[in-house]
């Protein structure tokens, strides 16, 4: 019986379907901005505790720590962009909508497909994406298409030196003057990383190390990481 109800019910006019779609995106902003803001208020503990692991000249602590935040900040300025391009697709499905006035049915818009394409690589995005496409390649405003994987054949060596310079400015902007106050050499020393990654136990126990409560820090950990995931 259902089956039958879904073949008689009447297809959406492209009105309606833009409503729908436009109605979804800005609920999707929405938690895009929700999520901002959660990551956001969390870096702010996450800066308390590096000043105080400053304080105490535990940099190895300080300096994970700030690459917590340089993860965060990356993770945001990807939101910002989502965003944008998700008011993007909204504007673009606009003036598809303005066209199809015109024409009688909605049109297929090369913007929308690259902007969706894009968003699909997103991994934050990708699930909602998914979703859309379908919904817009059977309304005809995009071709269906099979999502290439991200390229993630970057030089890793320089994405770590990247990512360190990224790091030591974290460390000046919030814990600058303390840090400045170490003498050179023990400074290098105890923000320095090995040379080879060290087993996960050898990371906790140097990432707990001056640390009154490692089970606090490892929480400050955990929260950052789940509002960003």
């Amino acid at each position: 019986m259902d089956k039958f109800k879904s073949i008689l019910k009447p297809k959406p006019n492209p009105q309606e379907q833009l409503r729908d779609w436009q109605r979804r995106l800005r609920q999707e902003c929405r938690n895009i901005e929700r999520q901002i803001r959660d990551v956001q208020r969390e870096e702010k503990n996450v800066q308390k505790a590096i000043r105080e692991a400053a304080k105490r000249n535990d940099m190895g602590s300080a300096k994970a720590l700030a690459k917590e935040i340089v993860m965060s900040r990356k993770t945001v300025n990807r939101l910002h962009e989502n965003k944008a391009q998700l008011n993007s697709i909204s504007m673009h499905l606009g003036e598809s909508v303005a066209i199809a006035r015109t024409v009688g049915h909605l049109s297929k818009s090369a913007e929308v497909m690259k902007i969706v394409n894009n968003l699909m690589k997103a991994p934050e995005m990708a699930s909602t994406m998914q979703e859309f496409t379908k919904e817009m390649t059977k309304a005809g405003v995009i071709e269906e298409f099979v999502n290439d994987a991200v390229d993630t054949a970057l030089d890793s060596e320089d994405i770590e030196e990247e990512t360190e310079e990224e790091v030591d400015k974290v460390l000046t902007e919030i814990a600058g003057e303390t840090a400045a106050q170490l003498p050179e050499a023990v400074r290098k020393e105890r923000i320095k990383l090995p040379a080879q990654r060290a087993s996960s136990s050898q990371q906790e126990e140097a990432l707990a190390e001056g640390v009154d409560d490692e089970e606090e820090l490892e929480e400050l950990r955990a929260r950052l990481a789940k509002v960003r995931s």
